[in-house]
């Protein structure tokens, strides 16, 4: 009799035992199941982070077209697009700078040529949006290679430009603007990098102010001089 209890206590010890193990292993089983779940969880919104980044500063609609550079002329330039992203460009460079008028494009050229971007948008653009651009083309790092000014029949609101590349937007706001701005400016497509964007030779009239200088005659036919720095001041983004 003494042995048959013994026997019931051992075996429903045993139960005991087995029942705890089950409770762990489903205990264990519903941790790991949950942390591989907030895992995946993590990881598809860390990767839809990701891809929707990418995709909101894509720069797939650049538009790229390849220019010799250093033709320097004194005439007034056709060019074939709006706005002109290289080519024949006059031998005085704009000033980098935020221009609340139009500047002439021979001049704004010849500041892609040495590293600039420039953001040009419609004369009619919503104040708050032109604010929005200003804010983005005077921002700590950026301004020294920067132009910005209004620019009629645009094909787009906003077109923003480097030597060869340009992008078209709707929205100041767009983070492709941001992106074009980190690839280009001053970018391995520069001609002149290292070139001044600014000095006594630049022009900082608006093409309402002053018409294209003429070109020198005699003794005075000299082209403005152009000074590359070893060091850039501005390097690549």
């Amino acid at each position: 009799m003494i042995k048959e209890k013994a026997q019931a206590r051992r075996e429903h010890l045993q139960k005991m035992r087995a029942e705890q193990q089950r409770k762990q292993r489903r205990a264990a089983l519903l941790m790991w199941g949950t942390g591989g779940l907030i895992i995946v969880v993590l990881v598809g919104v860390v990767g839809f982070y990701l891809v929707k980044q990418a995709a909101e500063t894509s720069l797939d609609a650049v538009s790229s077209t390849k220019y010799d550079a250093g033709q320097h002329v004194w005439k007034q330039v056709t060019y074939k697009e709006t706005p002109p992203v290289g080519g024949e460009h006059n031998n005085y460079w704009q000033q980098c700078a935020i221009y609340d008028k139009p500047i002439h494009s021979e001049h704004a050229v010849h500041s892609l040529e040495h590293g600039a971007v420039w953001i040009t948008y419609k004369p009619d653009l919503p104040k708050a949006q032109i604010d929005q651009l200003k804010e983005v083309a005077s921002s700590t790092g950026q301004q020294d290679y920067m132009l910005m000014s209004p620019f009629p029949n645009l094909p787009s609101p906003i077109v923003v430009s480097s030597w060869g590349h340009s992008l078209k937007l709707t929205n100041p706001q767009d983070p492709k603007l941001g992106a074009f701005i980190k690839r280009y400016q001053n970018g391995p497509d520069t001609p002149e990098k290292g070139a001044t964007c600014g000095g006594e030779n630049a022009i900082t009239t608006t093409s309402d102010q002053a018409p294209l200088p003429p070109e020198p005659t005699g003794q005075q036919q000299q082209a403005p001089t152009e000074t590359i720095s070893p060091t850039p001041s501005q390097s690549q983004k």
